[in-house]
């Protein structure tokens, strides 16, 4: 099975760029998220983290 992936891989020109990408992709998401959460105010956050326990929050009904 192994090979039959191997080989198809192997006829796409420049295949070994697509991990480099990927890679770049999950790097800077998550650095993008880290940036965010230190710089995020604490009352944004703390209104994040009550959300779920708020029995006030609106509720769309979607009938």
């Amino acid at each position: 099975m192994l090979k039959f992936i191997k080989g198809n891989l192997e006829a796409i020109d420049d295949v070994s760029l697509y991990p480099i990408i990927s890679l770049l992709i999950f790097f800077i998401f998550f650095a993008a998220l880290f940036t965010y959460a230190l710089t995020a105010k604490k009352s944004h956050i703390n209104a994040l983290r009550d959300m779920p326990m708020d029995d006030n929050l609106k509720t769309y009904d979607h009938e």
